[in-house]
C-alpha cells in the first residue's frame, strides 16, 4: 500500500468504529497511533522532496523566462539594425523557449497543487492523531479510575468481612466468658454421683442396713435370754 493511499484509509477510517469492533480497544489505539506517526514521518520526507523539487522547478522557469527575455532583446537589436532575418530567427528561438516556459509552468502549477493537497491531508492526520491521542489519554484515565474504584471496592469488602469476624471473635469471647462465669460459679460445690456410683451406694447401705438386723437379732436373743434366767432363779 502507498503512502498516500494509506493516509487517505487513516484520514477516513472511523477511530470510533474502529474501537467498537477490536477485542482490546487500547491496543487498537496504539497500532493506530504508531500507524499514524509512521505515516506522517512518511509523508513529511515525501513532501521534503516535493518542495525540493518545486524549488528546482521554480529556478528552470526562472532561467527559461530569462532565456526568453533574451532572445526577445536579441530580436530587437537585429531588427533595429535591419536584419529581419536574424530577429526572425530570434523569435523563433524565444517563441521555442516559451513552449519551454509553458511546459515547466504547468508542472511548477501542479506541484503547487500536490502541495497543497499535502499540507491538506497531512493537516487532517495531524488532526485525527490528536484526537487518537486524546481518545488514548480519556481510555487511560477511565482505566486508571476503574483500577482505583475495585481497588477501593476490594479493600471496603475485605474490611467489612474482617469486621465481621472481628464482631463473630467478640461474640464468641462474651459466650467464653459467660460459659466461664457459669464454670466458676460451680467450683468447689459437690459434683452428683454418676449413676454407677448411686448404685455403689445402694449397695453399700443395703450392708448396712442387713448388719444392722443382725445386731438387733443378737441384742434380741441376749436379752431374751437374761429373762429366763432371771425367772429361773
Amino acid at each position: 500500500m502507498g503512502i498516500f493511499s494509506r493516509m487517505t484509509d487513516i484520514i477516513n477510517s472511523n477511530i470510533n468504529s474502529l474501537l467498537d469492533q477490536a477485542e482490546d480497544p487500547q491496543k487498537m489505539i496504539r497500532l493506530i497511533i504508531q500507524e499514524m506517526e509512521d505515516t506522517l514521518v512518511e509523508v513529511r520526507s515525501s513532501s521534503a522532496k516535493v518542495l525540493a523539487d518545486r524549488k528546482a522547478a521554480a529556478r528552470r522557469l526562472e532561467q527559461v523566462q530569462e532565456d526568453a527575455a533574451s532572445w526577445e532583446r536579441k530580436a530587437r537589436l537585429a531588427l533595429g539594425k535591419g536584419r529581419e532575418d536574424l530577429a526572425r530567427a530570434a523569435l523563433q528561438e524565444k517563441q521555442a523557449i516559451e513552449d519551454e516556459v509553458e511546459a515547466v509552468a504547468q508542472e511548477l502549477k501542479a506541484t503547487d497543487e500536490h502541495i497543497a493537497q499535502l499540507a491538506h491531508e497531512i493537516a487532517q492526520l495531524q488532526q485525527k492523531l490528536g484526537d487518537a491521542k486524546a481518545r488514548q489519554q480519556a481510555m487511560l484515565m477511565r482505566s486508571q479510575t476503574v483500577e482505583s474504584r475495585i481497588k477501593v471496592k476490594r479493600q471496603v469488602q475485605r474490611e467489612a468481612l474482617d469486621s465481621a469476624f472481628q464482631r463473630f471473635e467478640h461474640f464468641e469471647r462474651r459466650m467464653d466468658n459467660l460459659e466461664s462465669q457459669l464454670e466458676s460459679m460451680d467450683i468447689g460445690r459437690e459434683v452428683p454421683p454418676d449413676l454407677a456410683a448411686e448404685i455403689d451406694a445402694l449397695q453399700e447401705d443395703e450392708r448396712i442396713s442387713e448388719e444392722l438386723q443382725r445386731l438387733k437379732r443378737e441384742l434380741g436373743e441376749k436379752g431374751e435370754n437374761s429373762q429366763n434366767s432371771g425367772g429361773l432363779a
